[in-house]
């Protein structure tokens, strides 16, 4: 696996596990405050060898003193959901280091570094992590973001010397910028290129699947992954028409599907399809469940996890793992007792999904699949 930093001091790395000593080295020598480390590392603080100043400094005061930017950041590039929401459960604060799995626009990470946290933050499009890295510049070593899906963030904790986490937060799908840049093929109502990867470096795109894939399976992908009642005869109609020239564009798609469904409503028949793909493309629900299996692990004591879903297969996957780690007895009609769970380390912050409020609904109308989850690590 590769990837790159973002942090305007880092080295470039390579890939492979010498990429992975590099970061480690930089991390320690550049996260460093007040002549003290940071408590979240294996290190201990009396080694002199580590014990360094930062790089660089936390920023002009003059400038960390302005008006904060709007919550959807500079030139519009992502208004982060559930801001609110997100702070009272993460409650973030000095001392704490918190995770923000999905760097996006940096909405949340801002918020949180103001609160006074320290943020690594993950991200795969380098788009995004262009953007983060500007926009959060006055937090110098409070700050670092790393070019990376989310479902490696144990192995990127553990090769940077990282113990424990005060929080960690995902908000996973796609971000408004993606949505609404034509370049990228994720959205169904302006002609661009059938990508969708959140990755553009690599892995298969849209249209490699649409253009290759069996009709059975395609099917299978629009069922399973976008509830798509009409599988078969999307699935049926694509092969119809690749034969004839192959699918390039997002309204190479959207149109065709649109011929086998007439539109009734406000929503596009091809809304599901884009979603199925996009999931697919992505492998968004197994990198989901890698984070969930992981995440506990790595939540100091108290610790909290955030979690925002914008699909009920997201949210069904994030409910059903909190339910199984916050039940501390199981019990079937064929044991003789109740036996421990062995699964038992959280305690539920959310008993049903918190949903975006009427406010926020009018300020950001994207809002409204947003459903967030969220728990708390309990004391070993």
């Amino acid at each position: 696996m590769s990837f790159t930093t973002t942090h305007p001091d880092a080295p470039v790395l390579p890939s492979g596990s010498s990429a992975w000593t590099a970061l480690a080295g930089w991390i320690r020598d550049s996260w460093n405050m007040h002549m003290e480390m940071w408590p979240w590392t294996s290190m201990a603080a009396s080694d002199s060898r580590h014990r360094l100043k930062p790089s660089s400094p936390r920023g002009d005061m003059n400038e960390m003193n302005s008006p904060e930017p709007s919550s959807n950041g500079p030139v519009g590039y992502h208004e982060p959901v559930l801001m609110e929401e997100v702070l009272r459960f993460l409650n973030p604060g000095p001392g704490k280091l918190i995770l923000d799995a999905t760097l996006g626009g940096a909405g949340h990470s801002e918020r949180l570094l103001q609160a006074g946290a320290r943020v690594m933050g993950i991200d795969q499009d380098t788009e995004a992590l262009a953007f983060a890295k500007q926009r959060l510049r006055h937090y110098g070593t409070d700050f670092i973001a790393i070019q990376s899906n989310f479902r490696h963030f144990a192995e990127i904790l553990n090769e940077s010397g990282v113990t424990g986490l005060d929080g960690l937060l995902a908000d996973v799908g796609v971000s408004s910028h993606q949505l609404d840049d034509a370049s990228r093929g994720f959205s169904f109502q302006q002609e661009g290129p059938l990508d969708m990867r959140m990755n553009q470096s690599s892995g298969r795109t849209a249209a490699d699947l649409v253009n290759e894939e069996s009709a059975e399976e395609l099917a299978r992908i629009f069922f399973e992954y976008g509830e798509e009642k009409a599988s078969r005869r999307i699935a049926r109609a694509i092969l119809e028409q690749r034969a004839k020239r192959p699918f390039v564009t997002t309204l190479d798609l959207a149109n065709c599907v649109a011929s086998v469904l007439p539109r009734h409503g406000k929503k596009h028949p091809a809304t599901r399809v884009f979603q199925a793909l996009r999931i697919m493309v992505n492998d968004e629900l197994g990198a989901l469940t890698t984070l969930l299996q992981q995440a506990p692990k790595w939540l100091k004591p108290g610790g909290r996890i955030v979690l925002i879903g914008f699909h009920s297969m997201e949210d069904r996957l994030v409910k059903q793992s909190f339910q199984n780690m916050s039940t501390e007895w199981l019990d079937k009609p064929e044991w003789p007792e109740p036996r421990r769970n062995p699964a038992f380390c959280l305690r539920l912050l959310t008993r049903k999904p918190v949903e975006a409020s009427e406010s926020e609904l009018e300020r950001n109308p994207r809002s409204r699949s947003a459903r967030l989850r969220a728990a708390e690590k309990l004391p070993l």
